[in-house]
């Protein structure tokens, strides 16, 4: 891990003046990729990169609430995640269950699980379900974990969810289909509710979003960073936000 350079507190508080607050994102996506890297490149298990990744994330939380972003998006695991071998996602998921209860705990944050829930083992559903509703009531930073997510098949769930409803109200299939409209699948996405991210920031160089917020990211604002998340600074996180407020968002028009 990168030692702090001890200029860098100087540039922070230099950089973060410099941010209009009234600019800011207000949703920011973050995929946090790069931990089992950051373990191999320093000769340690898969184990030690996710908890050092683990150990990051409040102070991503921090910075995101000094610049004024009022909801983040963590994607702590995906649905092809769920695939890695038994003994590292055993070991993953315990440490996700233990930073999600950390998170909670603060009594800072509001922390809302979104993923298919249902195809995690029962202890970490049930893990992310009792923080969930024990932060339901917290005024703060509202921080989505993404955990046994897909971007594909959470609009495939939106779609279900839709075909649900309104077949409890009696609306027939020509009638779903005559009447069937973006809006109806993003009444029903996992981020019902919230706005779009405007910012989504990947860490580790990769440069695609592998399936992350398809759906609600359309507009956004894509940053990509080199850093293994481990070793993703203020600094980094900073200069993220810098270069979204720089851009001139045109949305489609």
């Amino acid at each position: 891990m990168r030692l702090p350079h001890p200029l860098y507190g100087l540039y922070e508080r230099r950089l973060a003046a410099t941010l209009p607050r009234d600019r800011v994102p207000r949703h920011v996506g973050v995929i946090l990729d790069g931990n089992r890297r950051w373990a191999r490149s320093i000769g340690r298990s898969a184990a030690s990169g996710h908890q050092a990744g683990a150990d990051r994330i409040a102070d991503l939380l921090e910075w995101s609430e000094e610049v004024g972003v009022e909801v983040v998006t963590l994607w702590m695991l995906s649905t092809d995640n769920l695939q890695r071998p038994a003994d590292e996602l055993a070991d993953l998921l315990a440490i996700i269950e233990d930073a999600v209860r950390v998170l909670g705990a603060t009594r800072r944050w509001r922390v809302q699980a979104m993923g298919s829930l249902e195809l995690l083992p029962e202890h970490t559903a049930a893990a992310l379900r009792e923080v969930e509703a024990a932060t339901r009531d917290v005024d703060g930073l509202h921080v989505n974990v993404a955990v046994g997510y897909g971007g594909r098949r959470e609009i495939a769930d939106a779609v279900r969810a839709y075909l649900r409803h309104a077949s409890e109200q009696g609306v027939s299939i020509d009638e779903m289909a005559e009447s069937f409209d973006v809006e109806h699948i993003a009444a029903h996405l996992y981020t019902k509710g919230q706005p779009d991210p405007d910012l989504v920031i990947r860490t580790s160089g990769e440069q695609r979003l592998g399936g992350f917020l398809l759906w609600q990211s359309a507009h956004s604002e894509f940053y990509f960073c080199e850093a293994y998340w481990p070793d993703f600074r203020k600094v980094d996180f900073l200069r993220a936000v810098r270069a979204y407020v720089a851009r001139e968002r045109r949305l489609g028009r």
